[in-house]
């Protein structure tokens, strides 16, 4: 087994790199229906949160709270939905979802609703601009 971090293959086609916080990549879901956040700890063979030590746990917890108030200020959501599933992808990651009443999954969960809408590149662009600039993080290279 490795020894390095590899951003799951699924993660890496489906989303865009927002950028590095520090413990968790910070990913942007490829579906303009939701306003979709996904942390990933930059940690090789991680599959649980009980994986983490303590300290790291209360680190992925500050950077999921992080997000959540980003995305809030963003999008204003009537609900933020914040999940660590990985029946799909087994590596850790958490969702930061910022859900509006009627959106195309409402009240549902996100995962298998309709199809997704990829961002075109200029809205695409804004909102990683957006997220950058409210997360403190640097312009992609």
């Amino acid at each position: 087994m490795s020894t390095a971090f590899a951003l799951d293959p699924r993660l890496a086609a489906d989303c865009f790199v927002v950028g590095e916080l520090g413990l968790s990549r910070v990913l942007l879901m490829d579906d303009l229906r939701f306003p979709w956040l996904i942390l990933v700890p930059r940690i090789a063979g991680l599959r649980e949160l009980v994986e983490l030590a303590r300290e790291q746990q209360h680190e992925l917890l500050d950077e999921v709270n992080r997000l959540a108030h980003v995305l809030h200020a963003i999008t204003r959501p009537d609900k933020m939905n914040i999940a660590t599933l990985g029946n799909v992808v087994a590596q850790l990651h958490v969702h930061v979802i910022a859900r509006h009443v009627g959106d195309a999954a409402w009240p549902r969960p996100v995962w298998g609703a309709g199809e997704r809408l990829r961002y075109a590149e200029d809205e695409r662009e804004r909102v990683l601009g957006l997220l950058r600039a409210g997360l403190a993080l640097p312009a992609a290279e």
